[in-house]
């Protein structure tokens, strides 16, 4: 698949997350029980929520799974407030079901294109998920890696 990648200006956008470092073998597992978790949160704690976003912070990995919301609220006991990251960044859209395979080749596509444009990468990286939809080819998820200043 062909990912045409463009430089945006994001905003900060306020998410309710779990942030944890773990390891690249468990998270395939874990980031589904972490956004349960967020999920179970926000509707007990009334919090509007909006698409799930997994934010990347390093190779280690360090991740914050959970939803963007529309504002402030008060932090549970794991899950907090927190941000996707302002500034200019390098995406990407991966369109079909959101496979490991498929966003690994956004991610690279996005990766690729910044060396070869010259643009340096800070290392933090996200995505965003479309709203689930019937048609899974109708999917989309957005892939993010913020550029140094």
């Amino acid at each position: 698949m062909e990912h045409a990648v463009s430089i945006v200006t994001t905003s900060a956008t306020p998410t309710a997350v779990i942030r944890q470092t773990t390891t690249w073998e468990r998270y395939p597992t874990l980031w589904g029980e972490l956004l349960g978790e967020v999920w179970a949160f926000v509707r007990g704690a009334d919090v509007r929520a909006g698409r799930n976003v997994m934010l990347y912070e390093d190779d280690t990995p360090t991740v914050e799974v959970g939803v963007e919301v529309d504002g402030a609220f008060a932090p549970g006991e794991r899950v907090v407030p927190s941000a996707l990251p302002a500034g200019r960044a390098a995406t990407t859209v991966h369109r079909g079901e959101p496979s490991p395979e498929g966003l690994d080749a956004a991610h690279a596509a996005v990766v690729d294109w910044c060396e070869a444009n010259g643009h340096a990468r800070t290392g933090v990286r996200w995505e965003v998920y479309d709203h689930w939809r019937d048609d899974p080819s109708t999917f989309g998820t957005a892939v993010y890696w913020l550029l140094t200043p």
